[in-house]
């Protein structure tokens, strides 16, 4: 008897693993061929993320494309804008719909282009913002993918270079001279009121401006043998105020010592005469923590 129920317990082992071999073949989650097949494209290259201010109704900006080949062909894209970024897509303004080409097509648009899709004239893209393009991909099944139903870690891992979304600014080319008459917008420093009015001297160097008459306040403080001086990229702008080296001082006298910590930077358009700088101080070698120092040319 005791053989037999041994017999049966085998015979049963046996029909449930080849219940359950069968089974997990016919499975529909058994194999990723039976899931369909989504489609998203990569960045080939950056054309131009900077908006030229002196002209931004023809200034271009884009990238081009390629598709990521899985057997789900890509058949059109279209391109939205916001100012700013947000994934809201009834947030989004349609630029242009494109036909993807092949590897390489390209995806851009003009200041006017950004302007028509906002509503506004190319002249109110001002300086120092910046807009995000988004890419909503059609495929030739007629399946539509975009950040919004789109694995966000798809999205945002570099190593899937996934181009689902990309930013461009609009900047102002560095052109001197600039020095002059400013006034004060606004300074977290103190050291003046808004609407008072400052020097600003070229150089010393090429694309630099000397801030040594703006801080310090001769009434408050005296400047050193290094003054603060800013290096402007000419391309687009963006200023750097390097840290000050160990002992060295912009400004002594106020009472103490003043000198600029790492980070420091901010934007100089010349085409609008704007001076806006975000500094890190550095007093008597305690950290002050960021102050803005905006000023208007006159």
């Amino acid at each position: 008897m005791k053989k037999i129920v041994n017999l049966l317990g085998i015979a049963a082992v046996l029909l449930f693993a080849v219940s359950c071999k069968k089974t997990d073949m016919t499975n529909p989650l058994g194999s990723i061929d039976n899931f369909g097949k989504g489609a998203y494209i990569t960045l080939n290259s950056n054309i131009n993320l900077n908006l030229n201010y002196a002209q931004v109704a023809t200034s271009k900006v884009g990238v081009k494309i390629d598709q990521y080949n899985n057997g789900n062909d890509v058949d059109k894209i279209k391109l939205y804008v916001v100012a700013g970024s947000n994934i809201d897509a009834t947030k989004w303004k349609l630029v242009k719909t494109v036909t993807y080409t092949g590897n390489g097509t390209e995806l851009s648009a003009t200041g006017t282009e950004i302007g028509t899709a906002l509503g506004v004239p190319p002249s109110s893209l001002s300086p120092g913002t910046f807009y995000t393009f988004y890419n909503q991909v059609i495929t030739k099944s007629g399946e539509t993918y975009d950040i919004n139903n789109t694995n966000s870690a798809l999205e945002s891992g570099s190593f899937y270079n996934a181009c689902f979304r990309w930013t461009a600014s609009v900047v102002c080319p560095f052109v001197a001279p600039m020095a002059g008459t400013y006034k004060v917008v606004q300074d977290d420093w103190q050291d003046w009121s808004p609407g008072d009015l400052v020097q600003v001297t070229d150089g010393p160097g090429a694309n630099q401006l000397n801030l040594g008459k703006v801080w310090p306040n001769a009434a408050y403080g005296n400047v050193t043998a290094t003054p603060l001086v800013v290096t402007v990229d000419p391309a687009t702008g963006t200023a750097t105020i390097p840290a000050s080296p160990a002992g060295v001082f912009w400004a002594t006298g106020y009472p103490g010592s003043a000198s600029t910590g790492a980070g420091s930077t901010g934007l100089v358009f010349s085409c609008t005469g704007r001076i806006s700088l975000s500094i890190r101080l550095l007093y008597n070698g305690g950290d002050q923590g960021f102050n803005k120092l905006i000023l208007q040319k006159q």
